[in-house]
């Protein structure tokens, strides 16, 4: 799969791939600039099918962290969370919910729809171009916020309605997050509903969805289901199976897909390739604790009695990670209040010990202590399991990456190189020409990328130049703001990013809207 290497050459007219071929004819003028790329890998600039860059697109501060991976495209909105559209009655609830991924420096909020955000991203000039998703959650807050009930008749119109005009506004489809509130609340009929409006639009449905543990199966089913309801292609998000006792299901889901794919439906995968996840510590509370929004939250974890109970349901047998996976390897990843900050990357019960508390009530007091804005890592995942679902021929790549200050997950910063040093230079995993496939042309054509993802005359002229024999990521665990080496140039939309390895500090991204790409 891919399509084979060749040594030849490539010009660039403007923002756009001129020529693509063996033997360049035409002479090279004095005012051209030529990049000797011998021996080096030239390809089309990396798509990162799921991001989390509602918010990060927005700092200046921060810009190069996926263009030195030689991503040039993030398709972000995923999880169910934008940043649009915003209610004044429940916007303060969204962007306490959103702190654990907001900038060090914050952001202004200056928009209401979804396509103001849109003109607010585009008036940025981002680093990498951006293709965006309607997320359920923030449509859901907007109109109920994070009550746990079912929506009114009318409450769904009005649902509908703003998902409508996301997909006006270009959005290329829906993104739920059905772990995360209040996306947990939501029946199935519910999502498919907001669906069939992305189907009649030409949009996919991507789903973080309901359970990656002991219902694995039969989430991959609700979301195959949601899909032939709606009439709308699948792109099941960052596929896995998390805690110890479910290693090895992932051949069954893989199943699943198969069977549906054989069945006439487009359904497909995205990955990142490590063996730990990432997400918000108030993630792992029960969906009851968290109604009302942060404040709430809050609010019930200052409560003795309140606290029991939750820790009642988290200690039951065949809990969800990070508690099934234990709390001694679940990491803190990012805090907001400078008195916390020392404990960075250390383990719950590390800090728990260091604090002489239970590590239990440890989750409750940073959760309170930070307002619910703590970001964690959490290792529940088998390395076998990773490199099944990457070589299945439905899964294409994606980082997941929440750019956070502090040690967010490498995969905000290696996703890319990885696969390209460590799964195929090193392990042999997969072929070089199957790992740009699944960064460039696959992400591309599942939602519809028409002139990104390949290099021929006439696409737009985003390009990786990589060198094969010393790509690699640098991030780790432990310490994971570390830029990859081995991505030499990276171009977008023409423009010079990326010059020897470093940001030349120039952004040339675009927002891409559906139907004009």
């Amino acid at each position: 799969m891919g399509n084979p290497w060749f040594r030849g050459d490539v010009t660039i007219d403007g923002d756009r791939i001129g020529y693509v071929g063996r033997h360049l004819e035409r002479e090279v003028g004095q005012d051209t600039t030529v990049i000797d790329a011998q021996d080096m890998c030239v390809c089309p600039g990396f798509i990162d099918i799921h991001t989390h860059a509602e918010l990060a697109v927005l700092y200046k501060d921060v810009q190069d962290y996926k263009l030195r991976q030689g991503v040039t495209t993030e398709v972000s909105g995923n999880c169910g969370f934008t940043a649009a559209p915003l209610n004044p009655d429940t916007e303060e609830m969204l962007k306490s919910y959103l702190a654990f991924i907001t900038p060090p420096s914050g952001v202004t909020w200056q928009w209401r729809t979804f396509a103001d955000y849109l003109d607010a991203v585009q008036s940025s000039i981002p680093a990498t171009n951006i293709a965006p998703l309607i997320g359920h959650g923030t449509v859901r807050i907007a109109v109920t916020g994070f009550d746990r009930r079912a929506p009114t008749s009318r409450e769904l119109g009005q649902m509908k309605a703003l998902t409508e005009e996301a997909m006006e506004a270009g959005a290329f489809g829906l993104s739920t997050g059905l772990v995360y509130v209040p996306g947990t609340y939501a029946e199935t009929q519910e999502i498919v509903e907001l669906a069939k409006v992305a189907s009649r639009y030409g949009g996919i449905y991507a789903t973080h969805m309901r359970n990656e543990g002991e219902r694995l199966l039969e989430s991959i089913q609700e979301a195959i289901e949601i899909g032939r309801q709606a009439g709308l292609p699948v792109q099941v998000s960052h596929h896995k199976a998390s805690g110890r006792s479910n290693h090895g299901r992932v051949r069954d889901s893989l199943a699943l897909l198969e069977k549906a794919r054989e069945e006439g439906m487009d359904i497909t995968a995205d990955q990142y390739p490590y063996h730990a996840s990432s997400t918000t510590l108030q993630a792992v509370l029960p969906s009851w604790a968290q109604e009302g929004g942060v404040d709430q939250v809050v609010e019930r974890l200052q409560d003795s009695q309140t606290r029991n109970r939750i820790r009642d349901e988290l200690t039951r047998p065949g809990t969800e990670p990070p508690m099934g996976a234990g709390l001694g390897n679940t990491l803190i990843a990012s805090l907001l209040t400078q008195t916390n900050q020392q404990y960075i990357g250390l383990s719950i019960v590390d800090i728990a010990h260091l604090r002489n508390r239970d590590p239990m009530d440890m989750v409750f007091d940073l959760l309170v202590e930070e307002r619910c804005a703590v970001g964690m890592v959490t290792f529940s995942m088998s390395e076998d399991d990773v490199r099944t679902v990457m070589a299945h021929p439905t899964t294409m790549i994606g980082s997941d990456g929440l750019y956070s200050s502090g040690n967010p997950h490498p995969r905000v910063y290696g996703t890319f190189p990885r696969i390209l040093g460590h799964y195929v230079r090193e392990e042999n995993h997969l072929t070089l020409e199957e790992a740009v496939r699944k960064m460039t042309s696959f992400p591309a054509r599942k939602i519809g990328l028409e002139n990104k993802g390949v290099l021929r005359p006439g696409a737009d002229a985003d390009i990786v130049i990589f060198d094969p024999k010393t790509v690699i990521d640098k991030a780790t665990f432990q310490n994971s703001p570390q830029y990859p080496e081995g991505v030499e140039y990276v171009l977008v939309n023409g423009r010079v990013c990326v010059e020897k390895g470093q940001f030349t500090g120039h952004t040339a991204g675009r927002v891409i809207a559906r139907g004009n790409s």
